[in-house]
């Protein structure tokens, strides 16, 4: 990260704003997705430049022709929360989520065949939709809270063999809230083209700013809207001596 990327660097509350969302990618995940839910999420990334709009697979269409043109990324999952579609299935949705628009996926891989010791299939799964993938990069929802460390270990290295470019410690708060220590572990381990996401129980600034600063290049949050609010209020200081957007 250059100086001028540094999350330690002073900033008056609107660039604090600015530069914590463009590390955001603001997310809306729900069964209940209605298309006036949709248009709000859509407005919310329009009007805050987050990275990226993250939303179901089925509106990724729809979501790819509104943000054309604007700069902000489109991502979706594959297979949130279980990970146990068949890995063939996995890379057919790949595919006709990147036919659809998107440009970045995240995957829940089948972390039972980790579990289970069956390395082989666990990185087939993997592989199998980087590929289907194409261009478009794959992160890989690690699920690091159910793991032991060997796991983790190999969990990293299975999926940055496969072609993964992103690994993500957790495909959200209900599996655990992501921390400064799961992005240093990430970052140590990941070669340098390989990226990081946080996600998990991100609600405030202050996370966001420490999920950086230990080395995460993005963060996942349907909170996104509640941490603007927070800087532009000044509820977080803008100039804090630890770490200020």
């Amino acid at each position: 990260m250059t100086n001028a990327q540094s999350p330690n660097i002073v900033r008056s509350p609107e660039a604090a704003a600015a530069f914590l969302a463009s590390h955001i990618q603001h997310t809306l995940i729900s069964n209940v997705l209605t298309q006036a839910l949709w248009q709000k999420h859509i407005e919310e990334c329009l009007k805050y430049r987050f990275n990226a709009a993250m939303i179901p697979p089925a509106w990724v269409h729809k979501t790819s022709e509104r943000l054309l043109g604007t700069g902000i990324r489109v991502a979706s999952f594959i297979d949130f929360p279980y990970g146990t579609m068949t890995s063939d299935g996995k890379a057919a949705e790949a595919k006709s989520l990147v036919d659809a628009g998107a440009e970045e996926i995240d995957l829940m891989p089948n972390v039972g065949f980790l579990l289970s010791g069956m390395e082989n299939e666990y990185f087939s799964d993997i592989q199998g939709v980087v590929r289907a993938a194409g261009n478009a990069p794959v992160k890989i929802m690690l699920e690091l809270p159910l793991l032991n460390e060997e796991q983790k270990k190999r969990a990293v290295s299975l999926s940055v063999e496969a072609g993964a470019l992103y690994l993500k410690n957790a495909s959200g708060g209900a599996v655990g809230v992501a921390t400064p220590d799961d992005m240093r572990f990430l970052r140590r381990l990941a070669p340098p083209h390989v990226r990081v996401k946080g996600s998990g129980g991100i609600k405030t600034a202050q996370q966001v700013r420490d999920l950086l600063d230990a080395g995460a290049d993005l963060v996942g949050t349907s909170s996104g809207v509640q941490i603007m609010s927070q800087l532009l209020r000044s509820e977080v200081p803008a100039h804090s001596s630890e770490s200020a957007y």
